[in-house]
């Protein structure tokens, strides 16, 4: 189900949007050759972690006062600030997402907590520095294979981990599920613990997915992309194979890519899952879909992936 990434070629790992995170013993980094991102008009530009430690820390946040939900966040800012989530289960904790900075109060934290049994990352715009992360939590790193080629920096010790390309659902440790969506990048993932749902950029959490009460009908809570910040959205048959890894999940509240992206049962837009179905459908229109054009696509979206051969009652 899983088996380790054997060789990388490049030495640099990709960052958020435009700043990479550089060691002065190692190679001039590479440009952002991602189409998804962007470099500003002033150009790239670049830093160490060395030079980070010196003017930045993180900071600890628990999600709705729960300590064993916690936010690890940048301040100030750093890249897009960014959080990655630490998971506290009987079984053992999960960090969800990377970031950049990790410094001793970081460590001294997250061992606090109890044994950090492995990292997942959504997707390459977190990879950033994740083979330090798990050098200093002795933990594997899962990533899927498909997104292999955006690893940048060697793993001699065999920290990394890759979800194959036949995989779409795999435990973690018990309780903790990593689900294969796909979309932004063809292996990006969500993880599920519980009630909880965390999506990071798999499943974008809109400004008007937070407020619930009082919304016009076709409002939507979520959308579905191929590139956030150009606002490319992810094709119809896309979201079909989306829907279908994730239709069966029993959650109550998503964690988005930044704290205070929670969006809840309770929060009284309806039920989460319900609310990602129709910011689906409702994305699905917005290309000018026709519920007959829809159904031909979700018979020829296999290529895969197990899909029905017929749409389903949930998308009419």
């Amino acid at each position: 189900m899983t088996r380790k990434i054997e060789s990388v070629t490049h030495s640099f790992e990709l960052l958020e949007i435009s700043l990479k995170v550089f060691s002065p013993i190692e190679l001039q980094p590479t440009e952002v050759q991602d189409p998804r991102q962007f470099i500003p008009p002033t150009g790239q530009s670049w830093t160490s972690h060395s030079a980070l430690l010196q003017t930045h820390h993180n900071v600890f946040k628990p999600i709705d006062d729960n300590k064993n939900l916690v936010s690890i966040v940048t301040e100030p800012k750093f890249g897009i600030g960014q959080r990655c989530i630490l998971v506290c289960t009987p079984q053992g904790n999960i960090l969800w997402d990377c970031i950049t900075l990790l410094d001793q109060p970081t460590i001294d934290f997250v061992n606090s907590k109890g044994r950090l049994k492995g990292i997942v990352i959504s997707h390459p715009h977190y990879y950033t520095r994740h083979i330090a992360w798990a050098a200093a939590f002795q933990c594997p790193v899962y990533i899927s294979a498909e997104d292999a080629s955006w690893v940048q920096r060697s793993d001699p010790t065999g920290y990394r981990r890759l979800i194959d390309d036949k995989t779409f659902d795999v435990e973690i440790i018990p309780g903790v599920r990593a689900l294969k969506l796909g979309g932004h990048f063809p292996g990006s993932l969500v993880l599920t613990y519980q009630h909880h749902l965390f999506v990071a950029d798999t499943i974008v959490t809109v400004p008007s997915g937070l407020y619930a009460r009082d919304r016009p009908p076709g409002t939507t809570s979520f959308a579905f992309m191929w590139s956030i910040i150009n606002m490319i959205p992810l094709p119809p048959k896309v979201l079909f194979q989306m829907w279908m890894r994730v239709k069966h999940t029993k959650v109550t509240v998503t964690h988005g890519a930044f704290v205070g992206q929670e969006v809840r049962d309770t929060d009284g837009g309806g039920p989460v899952m319900k609310r990602i179905l129709e910011s689906m459908k409702i994305q699905v229109r917005a290309c000018g879909w026709s519920t007959e054009e829809s159904q031909q696509a979700e018979r020829e979206s296999g290529r895969g992936w197990d899909v029905p051969d017929i749409l389903g009652e949930e998308w009419l």
